[in-house]
């Protein structure tokens, strides 16, 4: 009769074939580390480098890649970190992406149950427990995984389900659920305190990178409560202060109240109100004693200690972290210690949110000045716009103009800049105040092109002229090739609206921007200018423009290179004409159903986010 086998031998027979069968690997990559505290960290950077590049190679649906990259990285270390804790021999990492979509990593180590290298020296810690948190976080997130025992070496394996195994909550809920994995054990219990022994190096350096991707404040401080409570405390709460005075004085609520019973967390945030931090001078971080809200807790929470830690990132003090276990006179040195360096991270978390914050707002505020308020109102035509600018938190590239310029006349310009943020701002911020001028002095199409072109190219050489004298005055080397600052070019479709009895006259010129489509309403598209030089290349350059009659139903659709070089793979979305094939399946719609369908077709073409910015403007004759 055959033996029954056992738990290891069933573990190796999982592993010795983890591919579905007949599914080859996409890609497929391998690692050797070394078994120290930086191994973890060294795989995660190796694999989400794996996931860029699988993505440039269109190997991974971009619908689910991120969520899968997420979880595989968080998988690859949590088995790392077990193979470095239990083994503490070098550890090799195999990846591979199969047909199926499904992410496949094993770690293998080489199985002796010794302390891993600390490169610090110091004492080895003590040993950690055979079942570790990680393995606990890997059956969560993995399909399937499984352990090989050989002699002298040891394999885990997992696999991750093409688009990871997690279900879509809100945005903040995946980084909450990660922080809840992530922390240990309560350290009242026998795990707990093993993992202070072993864990907190790894703890740290995962929550270092939990807290460094996140860019709203608010989202930090929850994180911050859900790494601390109730594994290394039964409550915590966090109070912010502003960038120039602190929020303290009495009646002052801390930003967040963590507590291990939810049924105590109101009365406990009450009761902190009133009774907010009082720093000393100085920039210390802390641990300083707290006050016990005792009353708050409850007949249980009567007697405990609390601690306040300073949350200080670039010499400022940015708020106070506030721990509180019942029942105990002090907290274990290692505690005290490990939320400390949780502070630090909390802080410079807490301050490149605030950084971005502020980024954020003066790029909005900086952004609505360079955009009409509003386009204008033609008589006999209808106007559709769609803006989509690829980074919500930064001044576009593209932007738009549609405005009267008297005499019956209207303009309308859809613009793209060379480079993005402050430089792109420039330009625009230049270019657009200058059509409108122009314009309403009587300039016609191509005269309004070569002027603005010139003011273009004396704007650069100033702005090189004064850069080398500021070099000259620093006592710093003289400029060279390549020093200068960025010219700057402008793609501009820029034309005149006139409306008459019989329909619209369009004058307009393109200068190195996407050619204008012209539909008919039986469907036939045309181009409606000639290609002609980028604006700020060619000094005294002189330009043209054409006129099109547009009779009553015909449209004329005006985009930028975010639309017609919208990529899937290796093929770009104007391919072979792709853009007046989808016109002139709208023959017959609206301008803002014109608008909105091709707009839809251009996302639906790539698949994934956008890779530029996007401007779209239709001018449909009434």
């Amino acid at each position: 009769m055959a033996a029954i086998p056992t738990q290891r031998e069933t573990d190796s027979r999982a592993c010795d074939a983890p591919a579905h069968p007949g599914a080859g690997p996409r890609a497929r990559g391998r690692a050797t580390l070394p078994g120290s505290p930086l191994a973890p960290g060294s795989a995660r950077a190796l694999v989400r480098a794996a996931f860029a590049e699988w993505a440039d190679q269109g190997l991974t649906e971009p619908a689910n890649s991120a969520r899968l990259a997420e979880d595989a990285m968080a998988v690859v270390s949590e088995l790392v970190t077990n193979a470095v804790l239990h083994a503490g021999t070098e550890v090799v990492v195999d990846w591979r992406l199969e047909e199926t979509g499904a992410f496949v990593v094993e770690v293998g180590d080489q199985h002796p149950a010794r302390a891993p290298r600390d490169p610090a020296g110091g004492e080895p810690p003590r040993e950690a427990s055979e079942q570790g948190r990680g393995l606990r976080l890997v059956a969560t997130l993995a399909e399937s995984w499984g352990v090989t025992y050989r002699t002298d070496a040891k394999t885990v394996w997992a696999r991750l389900p093409a688009g990871g195994r997690r279900p879509r909550p809100p945005a903040a809920a995946p980084a909450l659920e990660t922080a809840e994995a992530l922390a240990p054990r309560p350290y009242g219990t026998a795990d707990g305190r093993e993992w202070l022994g072993r864990g907190a190096l790894s703890f740290l350096a995962e929550a270092s990178d939990l807290l460094a991707g996140q860019l709203d404040e608010s989202l930090v401080t929850a994180l911050t409560g859900q790494l601390i409570v109730p594994r290394l405390a039964d409550w915590c709460a966090v109070w912010l202060e502003d960038e120039a005075t602190v929020r303290g004085g009495d009646g002052n609520p801390p930003a967040r109240v963590w507590h291990a019973s939810e049924d105590r967390a109101e009365e406990l945030a009450r009761a902190l109100e009133k009774e907010p931090p009082c720093p000393r001078e100085g920039l210390r971080s802390g641990p300083e004693s707290y006050p016990w809200p005792g009353d708050a807790l409850g007949p249980r929470g009567a007697h405990g200690t609390a601690l306040a830690y300073r949350l200080i990132a670039g010499g400022r003090p940015l708020g106070t972290l506030v721990i509180g276990r019942c029942a105990t006179e002090r907290f274990p040195d290692e505690v005290t210690g490990l939320v400390e360096d949780l502070g630090r991270r909390v802080a410079l978390a807490i301050g490149a949110a605030r950084q971005y914050a502020r980024q954020a707002t003066i790029s909005a505020v900086l952004q609505r000045g360079l955009l009409p308020g509003a386009v204008a109102e033609i008589p006999g035509v209808s106007s559709a716009l769609v803006y989509e600018p690829r980074d919500q938190g930064g001044p576009s590239g593209d932007f738009y103009d549609l405005f009267p310029a008297g005499d019956g006349r209207w303009c309308f310009a859809v613009g793209d800049v060379q480079g993005k943020g402050p430089e792109a701002a420039v330009v625009i911020g230049l270019a657009r105040p200058w059509l409108r001028l122009l314009a309403r002095e009587g300039y016609r199409v191509a005269d309004v092109l070569d002027r603005l072109n010139q003011l273009l190219l004396d704007d650069a050489t100033e702005a090189a002229d004064a850069a080398a004298r500021a070099l000259v005055a620093a006592g710093a080397r003289p400029l060279v090739a390549g020093d200068s600052p960025q010219t700057r070019f402008l793609s501009l479709l820029y034309g005149e609206l006139t409306p008459h009895d019989g329909g619209v006259r369009c004058t307009l010129a393109s200068a190195g921007h996407p050619l204008p489509l012209h539909l008919r309403p039986d469907g036939e598209v045309r181009t409606a200018a000639r290609p002609q030089t980028l604006l700020g290349v060619v000094e005294d350059e002189t330009y043209t423009s054409e006129t099109v009659e547009l009779a009553p139903g015909d449209s004329l659709l005006c985009v930028t290179d975010g639309v017609t070089e919208r990529r899937s793979g290796s093929r770009q979305f104007d391919d072979g004409d792709g853009l007046a094939r989808a016109l002139s399946g709208c023959a017959g719609l609206s301008a803002e159903l014109i608008a909105e369908r091709i707009r839809r077709l251009v996302h639906e073409f790539g698949g994934g986010l956008p890779e530029d910015d996007m401007a779209l403007l239709v001018l449909q004759a009434g």
